[in-house]
């Protein structure tokens, strides 16, 4: 399908142009930096004082160590023919081209981030570490016997407490990794080889799901966008990036079920009600992505999809009950372990703020610009919406908001006291688009800027999770 350069380009205007000029997102930009650099500066004092928030480089989990590695040429390259090539590649290339494209593209600058740090330190090792997933694998010879007992492992006062990052999720987290185990992809490297491949893809969940939501003009605007952000640092290698990818696809599959445009709904409503269903037990706190998932119904103003894809979480939910773990059970026991840990100790009053600092960082200065962009654009949508239309791209502005509200719902619940740039990945692939609503001719001057964001943080911090 060919589109007119002109309108695929650029996304009619959803607000007054005086309040969405280059000067307010350069400002909105620079004020994430400034936020970012106090988070540093409070988090640095505050850390010296009584060591409370556990992060040696606060506000992100990392360490300072500037350094090169053999992903350093390939990320390079990549980050100079996106912000080159992208834009107008987006708008040319055939739909499924593009996608393609996207995906491929996106995988090889994870990759190039991830090998930044080398093969082992940056993908082989990373799964492998004390905290990690790989560390509880043995530990499921019987898969049933373990579900049935794996709420008695999480609390640290029980026998044989969990590694934090199982503690933390619900078993399908691991369940993932005991699966690979079992097809004979044991290990750290298959375990990030499989993360950073099925992570990656989650750039082409969102481009599906704008696109079947009537935004492809905003869906081709937006995928350069979606490659050389800065959240790919996190996404290679760690299971979160792969946690963001199931959600995203689930969402994209409820899109498409919704809108009707594939030719069984009701079975594709119920895949999407399968990985929905199946990503709260990946992470609890991912039960917020019922926002976006009502967002998306809410676009497609129909409720037709609904229950099919509950039929699908209850189906998730019944298998996962049936096999010996009560989810609500786990939750409540993860509070009381998250509080046995060091979150008793950081400050909340620090990370309810700092936490948006990383967040803004992690998404990138132009998702920053993005968002106020689609702050300020949310209540037209929303009225025309009501009223039965719809101007320039709304289903891009009310889908990327209700990621926002979902972000802010988990920033003051508490339970996210630092690394969100790792466990908020769910929720900042979805602000991703927003910056689709930045000027035509601004667009590539900001794709150099959230590449070198990208590109600084790997070179010059040690990542960790």
């Amino acid at each position: 399908m060919k589109l007119p350069l002109r309108t695929a380009g650029e996304p009619r205007p959803t607000a007054d142009p005086g309040r969405t000029g280059r000067r307010p997102d350069v400002l909105t930009a620079v004020a994430g930096a400034v936020l970012f650099a106090v988070a540093a500066v409070v988090g640095t004092l505050i850390q010296r004082a009584d060591h409370s928030l556990y992060v040696d480089w606060a506000p992100l989990y990392a360490d300072w160590l500037p350094h090169v590695g053999p992903g350093t040429p390939a990320a390079l390259t990549v980050a100079a023919a996106v912000v080159v090539h992208g834009p107008r590649l987006a708008l040319r290339l055939p739909w499924r081209g593009l996608l393609a494209a996207v995906w491929g593209t996106a995988m090889v600058w994870t990759w190039s981030l991830a090998l930044v740090d080398g093969w082992g330190r940056g993908v082989a090792g990373r799964l492998t570490q004390r905290h990690e997933y790989l560390r509880g694998v043995d530990r499921f010879h019987d898969i049933g016997a373990t579900l049935r007992g794996f709420t008695d492992h999480i609390l640290l006062t029980q026998p044989d407490h969990w590694p934090a990052h199982i503690a933390g999720h619900p078993p399908g987290a691991v369940l993932t990794f005991v699966g690979l185990d079992r097809l004979g992809l044991g290990g750290g490297a298959w375990a990030g080889t499989f993360c950073v491949t099925v992570g990656s893809s989650a750039a082409v969940a969102v481009l599906v799901a704008l696109r079947a939501l009537g935004e492809e003009r905003a869906a081709r605007t937006a995928a350069p966008f979606l490659v050389p952000a800065p959240t790919a640092v996190w996404v290679g290698a760690s299971a979160d990036g792969y946690f963001a990818a199931v959600a995203a696809w689930g969402l994209a599959l409820l899109a498409l079920a919704a809108r009707r445009t594939v030719r069984a709904p009701g079975a594709v409503a119920l895949a999407a009600g399968l990985l929905l269903g199946f990503t709260a037990y990946l992470s609890y706190g991912l039960t917020l992505l019922a926002l976006p998932a009502l967002a998306v119904l809410v676009l497609a103003r129909t409720a037709k999809p609904l229950p099919w894809a509950l039929a699908g979480v209850a189906a998730v939910a019944g298998v996962f009950t049936l096999s010996g773990f009560a989810w609500w059970e786990g939750y409540d026991l993860l509070v009381d372990r998250y509080y046995q840990g060091v979150a008793s100790d950081r400050p909340y009053a620090y990370w309810v703020w700092a936490n948006l600092a990383v967040a803004g960082v992690a998404a990138g200065p132009a998702c920053v610009a993005g968002a106020r962009r689609v702050v300020v654009a949310a209540p037209g949508a929303v009225r025309r919406l009501r009223g039965g239309g719809s101007g320039g791209p709304d289903s891009l502005v009310v889908l990327t908001f209700a990621a926002l509200l979902a972000l802010t719902v988990a920033d003051l619940s508490g339970m996210s006291k630092a690394e969100t740039e790792r466990i908020w990945l769910p929720f900042l692939l979805w602000l991703l688009p927003g910056a689709a609503l930045l000027p035509a001719r601004d667009r590539r001057h900001w794709l150099m800027v959230q590449a070198t964001v990208a590109l600084l943080v790997n070179h010059l911090l040690l990542t960790g999770w």
